[in-house]
């Protein structure tokens, strides 16, 4: 089957932001104006095509990242709707990792709020090429500059307007296209759904005039020859100023601002010329980097459809209609249904059943995918986020993506005999769908742990149990994943010696243990010679010492920040084997931790609190009073936002309080920051 679009015509796009700036709302006008619905869904009314797990329509958020695809302007878009509240950062993450481009959505009323900061930061570190839409421009007491002027101060972008808004708030009736130098102005009886082009009202020439100046300034800046021309006084031509702005784009140098009101169909259709414009292709931003699995050595791979297939599970989803998905972004080659595919991190082959291709919540079989697409497929049974998929004959591992680690713990009980026997499937399946949902049985008293990144993480995973899967449970307080670490160095000899039936075990070492750098996580070396014991000991020596990280000396929580040194030992011909060394260094370290005065670690949150002036004294103390450190407050509009440090201990049940505190009128949002001392152990 040849292909419908050539890679040029591919752009593989997410929308990013706070939560509530308008990411569903705006993906939705995207569908309708590209064909793929006839009727615009709705959040507020539960109706989105993309948000369309039960409880997204109830709580009229985004949780999942629901892919997409549509057509514009003859080329293939696939869309990626990820979701903004800080508990479900982990699909943001995922989804930067297999994009070419995004697009940064900001509310005209609240700007550049902390969700936003974190969503960028993210991109910056996968080298996202960004361009942003500032929506809700309607809204009373949008302002277009002060969101440009917060995306220099806070996030470090170099902004540049493509439009300037004609009148804000209820004026709003339309946009300045810089580059045409006319005025777009929306139908306002057909909801802006029809627009016309006039020339631009003269109380707005001069700001038009100055901005335009701007535009081609920087586009100058983004190319040599241009930007000498520009000095010597030449006029650059529009496609001149396009492809510098598209070369910024892509080198992440510039972000191009666009505006509109997505509620209100205003500004949509240009947002995405903007993206066939202006973001990347698959081949614009070149090979994909990954090593050979058995050598290490380093392989890449060109966005080409002759080339070996090298593709990356982004995303798993249990589909009541046709089982586990595994979503694939396709870097190199093509994939066929029925074909054979290497696991590179699992190292198993498994085949593929039928190739999907989504259209949110409803699919179409197709029989082939190329270089640049992103396809759901059925039949991977084996594969996690992060796995690379590729030929059989030729491997490839490709960077794996990093999820952080759960900080939330809750215990959860079937609630009938029923549930029970399905209880640890239901939980598996989830664990491979979201990578920052953990679950274990604790073995003393029988109980189920399901952790988790936030109180919400757990609340929704819980109530997916009920709706997706049948499984009630009753659940357990939220508890705080604590951590161990220790404060001082030790030296400890461990030696394990057992004679059975005729046949001997033998294992001896000395460990050196000391505290790592909090952060650093557990690092192992050895300089002990092979004489003193075999190189092939030393991978069961450090695999006893992971082993016993797992439980520390003061309440059982995972050891982190350690650093252990094997430093000495013996060995026998006959009786040593990779168990006994095994046993020896679990043994040592275990009394090394008794001796090494071990702490208790607990996970601290960054807490940026949007609070009304009048109750920002009761805030700061009840946050002084939770044992948060207030590092700074700041005027956001006619908000004062304050940033604080907080243990998460002091943060369950921060909402009701914080309600009632305010009226309802606060907001707020956690992300982990760090672990630190536990306040009972200093």
């Amino acid at each position: 089957m040849p292909r419908s679009f050539s890679i040029e015509k591919i752009r593989n796009i997410g929308i990013m932001a706070h939560i509530d700036a308008g990411k569903t709302t705006t993906t939705e006008r995207i569908l309708y104006y590209t064909g793929v619905v006839h009727k615009i869904g709705e959040v507020h009314y539960g109706t989105a095509v993309m948000d369309y797990m039960e409880q997204e329509k109830e709580r009229g958020i985004t949780i999942t990242s629901a892919a997409t695809f549509c057509e514009w302007r003859g080329c293939e878009v696939n869309i990626i709707d990820t979701p903004g509240h800080v508990d479900f950062t982990a699909e943001v993450q995922r989804s930067l990792r297999v994009l070419d481009g995004a697009v940064a959505l900001y509310s005209a009323v609240d700007g550049v709020e902390p969700q936003s900061e974190t969503v960028w930061r993210q991109a910056e570190n996968y080298k996202v090429p960004r361009i942003a839409f500032v929506n809700k421009m309607d809204r009373v007491g949008a302002n277009y500059r002060r969101v440009m002027k917060m995306m220099s101060e806070k996030l470090g972008a170099r902004p540049v307007a493509m439009q300037i808004p004609v009148g804000e708030g209820e004026d709003f009736r339309g946009v300045i296209d810089l580059l045409s130098m006319r005025m777009i102005e929306f139908d306002s009886d057909l909801n802006g759904i029809h627009f016309a082009e006039k020339e631009i009202p003269s109380d707005f020439t001069l700001a038009a005039d100055e901005y335009r100046a701007l535009l081609v300034e920087a586009a100058a800046e983004m190319d040599d020859q241009l930007l000498l021309g520009y000095l010597e006084g030449k006029v650059l031509s529009n496609d001149e100023i396009k492809a510098a702005i598209r070369k910024g784009v892509i080198q992440a140098l510039i972000t191009p601002i666009f505006c509109g009101a997505a509620f209100k169909n205003k500004g949509i259709q240009q947002l995405l010329d903007a993206v066939i414009d202006y973001l990347p292709a698959p081949s614009d931003l070149g090979d994909v980097a990954g090593f050979d699995v058995e050598t290490h050595e380093a392989l890449r791979r060109k966005p080409e459809d002759n080339e070996s297939l090298a593709a990356l599970a982004f995303k798993i989803l249990t589909d009541q209609f046709v089982g586990r998905l595994t979503f694939l972004r396709i870097y190199s080659g093509t994939l066929k249904s029925g074909d054979y595919l290497l696991n590179a991190a699992t190292g198993k082959k498994e085949r593929i059943g039928r190739l999907l291709r989504m259209k949110a919540n409803q699919r179409e079989d197709i029989e082939e995918v190329y270089a640049g697409s992103i396809v759901a497929v059925v039949g991977l049974k084996g594969a996690r986020t992060g796995d690379t998929v590729c030929d059989p004959q030729r491997p490839i591992l490709l960077e794996k993506i990093e999820f952080a680690d759960p900080v939330i713990d809750q215990s959860i009980e079937p609630k009938t005999l029923a549930d029970q026997g399905k209880l640890a499937e239901v939980l598996q399946k989830l664990g491979e769908e979201d990578p920052t949902f953990h679950f274990s049985v604790n073995e003393e008293t029988g109980q189920t742990i399901i952790s988790g990144v936030g109180e919400l993480h757990l609340e929704i995973i819980v109530d997916r149990m009920k709706r997706e899967f049948n499984v009630a449970v009753n659940v357990g307080k939220p508890q705080v994943a604590y951590r161990e670490t220790i404060t001082s160095a030790v030296k400890q000899e461990g030696k394990f010696e057992r004679q059975s039936a005729g046949k001997g075990q033998y294992g001896h070492v000395w460990l050196e243990v000391s505290p790592n750098g909090r952060g650093k996580g557990f690092e192992f070396e050895s300089v002990v010679s092979s004489a003193v014991i075999p190189k092939e000991f030393l991978p069961a020596v450090e695999q006893g010492i992971r082993e016993s990280l797992q439980s520390g000396a003061i309440a059982s929580y995972p050891v982190v920040d350690v650093k252990v040194k094997l430093c000495d030992g013996s060995f026998r011909d006959v009786d040593s084997t990779e168990g006994s060394f095994k046993i020896a260094a679990s043994m040592a370290f275990r009394e090394a931790l008794r001796k090494a005065s071990p702490v208790l670690l607990e996970p601290y949150f960054e807490a940026e609190v949007a609070v009304p002036a009048e109750n920002l004294g009761e805030v700061i103390g009840d946050l002084s009073a939770r044992r948060g450190q207030i590092e700074g407050i700041e005027q956001n509009g006619a908000m004062q936002v304050v940033k604080a440090v907080v243990p998460l201990s002091e943060m369950f049940g921060y909402v009701t309080r914080l309600r009632s505190l305010t009226q309802g009128r606060a907001s707020y949002t956690m992300k982990f920051s760090r672990y630190e001392q536990a306040e009972q152990m200093k």
